[in-house]
């Protein structure tokens, strides 16, 4: 869509409608907030009470409506659109309304909500590393698109990235990113999930060179195909662990885990079907949705299955059995602490574990919890459940839409995505302060 705006942009006007499933996006300040995220240059309907899903008759998500200047609907497609296809029939649309002389051109003057965000180092980090053996803090600072390193203490280390959306390999004042997400590092070698450009990349910070590793830049349409690593196309790659020689990744648009074989230079499916949902069993036959965290613990990998307001568990062996810790479906989400069957998270996105429990980013929670990972015992760990950005203790401190947690020795480390800032955690003290990035 945004290369179809950007190349018709005297002809065609694109409006949004936002008909959101969880309560927290229905909220028009955290809509606003999205936008920015986004960099979204087109008007945003907030539809919080369906009205316009309902006039429209709409029945999934995403759902596109074609208008014509008259102002009469003359077609609608229901489910994502490759933008080839989209190209030719919008030319077709230009030809016909221009050669009957009802065609306008000329930009809408509209004034991007983007222009209100402050001028902050950082711009909606959305995931991070904390690194105890190397003292790095590796963020993911997506809304620039480029990845910072600073030492434990914020001291910045290393920029990578020109800050500009692209894809270009090379030194790192050179590179360019595009909505960076998850980061792991082993070593000197930073690999990142490079989100919105469907691609993998690895960064050697000694030698100061940008990689890809894998994928083409271009989005797999459906699930993506197993094969060498450089040639596959990938479908929004959100976050990724390393162990033993392999990146296994949460391909959240494509409602599976991936696994990239970093000395064959192959990828390939490692669970999921490719049909969002939620069901249980043998890796391979399992239904995630929208999976945009991912944790290692022995032979166990930990996901937040975002869709489904879960945290799930996969084996690494070849007989490995997806099993859900909490959670229940599609439509169950709500703030509810409990064990088991009885747990409600809202849209987790990030996850990590600190050797006993598994720490949860409850994003749209604005919270932090713990879960037992053999007791499925969840309580709140730090946040009040509103939005906010406050300091103190952890019952009483404010996040906003953190997607992000890692843990460095005794302190846990938080992307507070909304704050544009990292927050971090001292469980010794039981407190929660702004991490200051410094130069």
């Amino acid at each position: 869509m945004r290369r179809l705006e950007r190349k018709w942009a005297d002809v065609l006007v694109v409006i949004g409608v936002h008909s959101a499933k969880f309560p927290t996006e229905q909220e028009t300040a955290n809509v606003r907030q999205a936008v920015m995220r986004l960099s979204l240059d087109h008007p945003v309907i907030n539809d919080a009470e369906f009205q316009v899903w309902n006039l429209y008759a709409v029945r999934a998500w995403p759902t596109l409506f074609f208008i014509d200047p008259r102002g009469e609907i003359i077609g609608k497609h229901e489910g994502e659109v490759p933008f080839d296809a989209l190209d030719r029939f919008v030319a077709r649309l230009v030809q016909q309304y221009e050669a009957e002389g009802v065609l306008q051109r000329g930009p809408l003057p509209l004034a991007p909500e983007r222009a209100r965000l402050p001028d902050t180092l950082l711009r909606f980090p959305g995931k991070l590393v904390a690194d105890a053996a190397s003292g790095r803090l590796v963020i993911a600072d997506s809304g620039h698109h480029r990845v910072v390193v600073a030492g434990l203490d914020g001291r910045l280390q290393q920029v990578i990235g020109r800050g500009e959306p692209g894809l270009a390999d090379g030194p790192l004042a050179g590179a360019r990113f595009h909505g960076p997400q998850g980061v792991a590092l082993v070593g000197d070698t930073l690999y990142v999930a490079d989100t919105d450009n469907h691609a993998l990349r690895a960064v050697d910070l000694a030698a100061g060179q940008v990689t890809t590793v894998a994928g083409t830049g271009e989005q797999a349409l459906g699930p993506p195909e197993a094969g060498p690593a450089r040639t596959t196309a990938l479908n929004s790659p959100w976050d990724l662990v390393y162990a033993d020689g392999r990146l296994y990744v949460a391909m959240a648009g494509s409602h599976q885990l991936w696994v990239c074989d970093l000395d064959r230079q192959e990828v390939r499916l490692f669970a999921g079907t490719g049909r969002e949902g939620l069901r249980d069993g043998p890796r391979l036959d399992a239904w995630l949705a929208q999976p945009s965290g991912i944790a290692l613990a022995g032979d166990l990998l930990y996901f937040a299955d975002s869709e489904t307001s879960s945290i799930r568990s996969v084996e690494r062996g070849p007989q490995g059995a997806v099993r859900t810790l909490v959670g229940q479906g599609l439509f169950e989400f709500g703030d509810v602490d409990g064990v088991g069957d009885a747990v409600r998270l809202q849209h987790p996105i990030g996850v990590a574990y600190d050797g006993e429990a598994l720490l949860v980013a409850d994003t749209y929670n604005h919270k932090l919890k713990r879960l037992g990972p053999r007791t499925r015992a969840c309580t709140t760990w730090a946040g009040t459940g509103e939005p906010g950005h406050r300091d103190g203790p952890l019952a009483s401190a404010q996040f906003y839409e953190p997607s992000g947690v890692s843990v460095a020795g005794e302190l846990v480390y938080v992307a507070d995505t909304n704050n544009h800032a990292v927050r971090v955690i001292d469980p010794a003290t039981g407190t929660v302060r702004t991490l200051e990035l410094r130069a």
